[in-house]
């Protein structure tokens, strides 16, 4: 791993207060619980501190890598060459700017999102209520589930661009496609975001939730580390189906397998490394190949 100069990047975050952790464990950050070290691993507590962070990284030609709630990421067991920027639980405002649209920033989970949007009785984010990540990493990749996708109610998303300058992005220019938007791709860390809803009746959105959070807990293997959904969708198929038909449930490579409750998933069930878990996608990818012809592309972003 390359030898970094985190004197002044320590430097600033002591100024501003934000948390930082030298030698950082990703095995701590990630939903996985696998994946080597990084040198530094600092927390932005505000827009202004991850703006100075950014022009010192810029100026010094240190690599950074932006991590939120680690839930759709596998870290490398060699770890992360240069530092951690983890856009977390130091920024998490949420607000009401009027009657049905809510301001939050990138580090609130979506949990917490969903829950302020039912105090106060707004309807269109219970299809989020569950995924295990953060706002910033959920319109980074145009998170989804049972029909609702945060196109559907985002409409503006403030960021920080790599040279530390304050910007926004709107409309269609968020670029939202399946899993993906412009933020995959211009390398700006998303700050906050405006999300549009609908007033509604406060029980009937306080069931939707709990309903829809019931179907994950009997259809998914929440009792393991895991990052989710390990494959996007093919086009005309689902990927669990194709892995199940394939008689993949229960494959295990190391401490990784296939999930015997959903094919979609691969889980840490053992102890597994990160090159366990690498093996084994590339193992179902191999076969579904071969026996389907569908190649199924990783859902899950390889961080090294």
């Amino acid at each position: 791993m390359m030898v970094i100069n985190i004197t002044n990047l320590k430097n600033i975050a002591t100024k501003f207060g934000c948390k930082f952790v030298e030698n950082a464990s990703m095995k701590d950050y990630t939903t996985f619980r696998t994946g080597g070290t990084c040198p530094l691993l600092v927390s932005p507590n505000s827009v202004s501190a991850l703006s100075e962070i950014l022009k010192i990284c810029k100026n010094s030609s240190t690599p950074y890598t932006v991590l939120g709630n680690g839930s759709n990421v596998l870290v490398s067991d060699d770890g992360i060459d240069g530092i951690v920027i983890h856009i977390a639980d130091d920024l998490n405002k949420i607000t009401l700017l009027d009657e049905t649209t809510i301001f939050c920033e990138a580090g609130v989970k979506l949990g917490s999102l969903c829950n302020f949007a039912l105090e106060n009785s707004l309807t269109g984010l219970e299809f989020a209520f569950g995924i295990p990540g953060s706002v910033g990493g959920a319109i980074f990749m145009n998170a989804g589930a049972y029909g609702g996708e945060m196109k559907d109610v985002v409409t503006k998303v403030h960021h920080v661009d790599d040279e530390g300058n304050e910007g926004l992005i709107s409309g269609d220019n968020l670029a939202f496609g399946y899993r993906t938007s412009a933020y995959e791709h211009n390398g700006y860390i998303i700050t906050g975001a405006e999300f549009s809803l609908k007033k509604g009746d406060k029980d009937e959105i306080k069931t939707k939730m709990s309903d829809l959070l019931a179907r994950r807990k009997d259809k998914q293997p929440l009792e393991y580390p895991s990052a989710g959904s390990t494959f996007k969708r093919p086009e005309g198929y689902f990927a669990g189906a194709l892995i199940e038909e394939c008689n993949l449930k229960g494959t295990q490579i190391g401490g990784a397998r296939v999930s015997e409750k959903h094919a979609g998933f691969i889980i840490n069930y053992d102890n597994a490394t990160s090159s366990d878990i690498l093996k084994l996608i590339d193992f179902v990818k191999e076969t579904v190949e071969k026996e389907k012809g569908v190649l199924l592309t990783p859902e899950v972003r390889i961080l090294r």
